[in-house]
């Protein structure tokens, strides 16, 4: 594929004309708990400004797809805050999934949705609770992966690693270039590999082959189906029919029989580790997946001694520490270092920075003792 000038394909308005974003929005985040809950996740907190997170998701789009080609899917409970944080959205692009099956469900019911309407779209998904700094190089980044898609590969855009990070997957790519532009190129890809331990993420970085997978996946609407169909024909068959009638009389009706018989599964393991075409546009983004406190602290102002704080909040003596209030009280912190206290109405959080993504354990540990009104 020849090399694209990147003033020339920015300029060129019709680059992404039939390019669509989808936006899954899922999951509790209990990670980020308490401030993350099951009925306001994450992706509908302002973590990063007075924006939340899936605002800001939708405004990154907005330069390279217009509002009605872009897709939100989030579940029947979190659709009517959805809308209200979207207004921009039309009605119909906010896509209620009956029930949570995983991201191969949720982004293959968008993709049939856009393949009713546009059988030739190239189609982009993008995490709702992701965060990124660099909105030039993504957007350079997400042309790149495009125009790599228009040829028929499954594209994911990956993250030059930063650390030895053990809490995300990685993609070892190839030297063969698949796509350029300017001076980004799209490499064809080895595998995908699950999150590794420390030994192994330290080995992946020396190679300078390996990169983050931040679940940001291109590809031709009718390229994916025809992986779906090879690697997943029940889960073809399926969201084919639910294409059929969608926006007919029998919609509801179709979604409802067949969604139920749908298994869980994962975009990742279900289809882009098994691809025979995938691409990776490596880039520089600023990207985090605002995964857990130690993640969200990096993203926030700190004070000289490491500490990141936001709240009615006064340290002594106190170093590398993360303090998050959302009540009116005073907190006072005295003579401790690596810690992390999140304060709400009603709960309360304290925990050693090594272990934020135990969060999860003590999420688990509350829903057994059927404390519901706290996760």
């Amino acid at each position: 594929m020849d090399a694209i000038p990147m003033g020339e394909a920015a300029a060129n308005p019709d680059a992404s004309s039939n390019f669509w974003a989808v936006v899954p929005a899922g999951g509790s985040g209990t990670r980020l708990w308490p401030l993350s809950r099951a009925a306001k996740p994450k992706f509908l907190l302002p973590l990063l400004g007075d924006r939340s997170l899936l605002q800001q998701t939708v405004d990154r789009l907005a330069p390279l797809v217009p509002a009605e080609r872009t897709l939100v899917v989030c579940g029947a409970g979190h659709a009517a805050a959805v809308a209200r944080q979207l207004h921009e959205l039309p009605e119909d692009n906010i896509v209620v999934e009956p029930s949570p099956k995983g991201t191969g469900p949720a982004i293959g019911l968008a993709a049939a949705i856009i393949r009713r309407q546009d059988p030739q779209a190239v189609m982009g998904s993008f995490a709702a609770d992701h965060a990124v700094r660099n909105e030039d190089a993504f957007r350079v980044a997400v042309n790149l992966a495009v125009d790599a898609a228009r040829d028929g590969a499954l594209v994911t855009i990956g993250i030059h690693p930063t650390r030895p990070a053990t809490g995300f997957g990685y993609i070892e790519r190839t030297d063969e270039v698949a796509a350029s532009w300017g001076e980004s190129a799209a490499y064809r890809t080895v595998r995908f590999v699950e999150k590794p331990d420390l030994e192994r993420a330290t080995e992946f970085l020396a190679t300078g082959r390996f990169l983050w997978n931040a679940s940001m996946f291109i590809w031709r609407v009718d390229a994916l189906f025809a992986e779906l169909q090879r690697l997943q024909p029940q889960l073809y068959e399926s969201l084919d029919r639910i294409g059929e009638a969608w926006g007919t009389p029998e919609q509801d009706r179709v979604v409802d029989e067949i969604w139920a018989s749908i298994k869980e599964s994962t975009i990742d393991q279900g289809v882009m580790e098994r691809a025979e075409r995938v691409v990776v546009v490596p880039a520089d983004l600023g990207w985090s997946d605002v995964g857990d406190w130690q993640n969200l602290s990096e993203l926030i102002a700190q004070d000289a001694l490491g500490n990141y704080v936001r709240g009615d909040l006064h340290l002594v003596d106190t170093e590398r520490t993360t303090v998050w209030s959302e009540t009116s009280r005073v907190v006072g912190i005295v003579g401790v270092q690596d810690i992390i206290v999140v304060e709400t109405e009603d709960a309360l959080l304290v925990a050693h920075r090594s272990r934020a993504q135990d969060v999860r354990r003590l999420v688990d540990r509350l829903k057994e003792a059927q404390r519901f009104e706290v996760t």
